[in-house]
Formats: C-alpha cells, structure tokens, sequence
C-alpha cells in the first residue's frame, strides 16, 4: 500500500505545504526553508522542487501569487484553503504517531522483540 492511498502526501510534498505555511515563499525560499525545517535531511534540488510544486498545483493545494520585481520572473506560491486542509490531516497523522511512539516506549517497547 502506497501512502497515496493512506491519502497521505509524499515527503517533498508535505515539505512543501510544511513550508508554505508560514508565509508564501518563492523556490529558492521553498529550498531554504525546507532544508532549515528538516535539519538537512530532506534536500531537493530545483528539478525536484518544481514539479512537485507543479503537481502540488494541479492537484489545487497550491496557487502561485501575482508577483512583479524587476526581473519579472520570479513566482510566489502560497497554500489553497484545500492546501491548508491537507497538511493539517498529514500533520494529525503524525501527532497520532507521535502519541502511539510514546506509549509504546512507556510499555517498554523495544526494537528488539525477537522478531
């Protein structure tokens, strides 16, 4: 079973949404603030950034922002409300593993159970 099916983002997409959710952010921002929020361990490279964010996109949780600079070309994105929705069911998801890792280590769970 994919995590798609468990109506879960992948990782580098609810890395995005993650990102986005203090303020709306142009790709290079994304990528810094992305490394910052998982302390380097999720890194993306540009090819990898934009077409997540381009499904992100067509998938209606991300919108790009109307932005001029004297360059012209750089493109804010900022969360949907469905963008919203969707990273505050991932981030309950992983509230409840949270709890369910704590309890378990409570009862004296190991990763050596003889299996």
């Amino acid at each position: 079973m994919t995590r798609r099916t468990l109506g879960l983002l992948p990782q580098v997409s609810f890395s995005i949404l993650f990102a986005l959710s203090l303020r709306p952010r142009h790709g290079y921002e994304l990528l810094q603030q992305i490394d910052e929020d998982s302390q380097g361990k999720v890194r993306l490279g540009p090819g990898a950034l934009y077409g997540a964010v381009k499904q992100l996109h067509a998938d209606g949780l991300v919108e790009d922002l109307p932005f001029e600079d004297e360059h012209g070309r750089r493109r804010y994105y900022r969360l949907t409300r469905k963008g919203w929705n969707q990273l505050q069911e991932d981030l309950e998801y992983i509230r409840h593993i949270a709890r369910i890792s704590t309890e378990r280590k409570a009862f004296g769970g190991s990763l050596d159970s003889g299996l």
